[in-house]
């Protein structure tokens, strides 16, 4: 965001009454956390990306030559 944006919303935030202005900004740090929290799992689920398709295309391999068993929830 550029500093011109950023100045244009706390020039807002300033005719705001200070109990809502303080509302407004607990609201903006929970915000920007959840943005944070969302790329850092898009950035770690990119990374493992090309990880996932390789155990993928192993998965099929050994299903396809039997060597695969189906999962039994009650042995875990």
């Amino acid at each position: 965001m550029s500093s011109e944006a950023i100045a244009t919303v706390v020039k807002m935030m300033e005719t705001l009454p200070d109990a809502t202005q303080n509302q407004v900004a607990d609201y903006l740090q929970a915000y920007i956390a959840d943005l944070q929290d969302e790329f850092r799992w898009d950035n770690a689920f990119a990374n493992t990306q090309s990880r996932l398709i390789q155990q993928a295309r192993l998965a099929k391999q050994q299903i396809a030559e039997g060597k695969a068993q189906p999962l039994n929830i009650d042995d875990l």
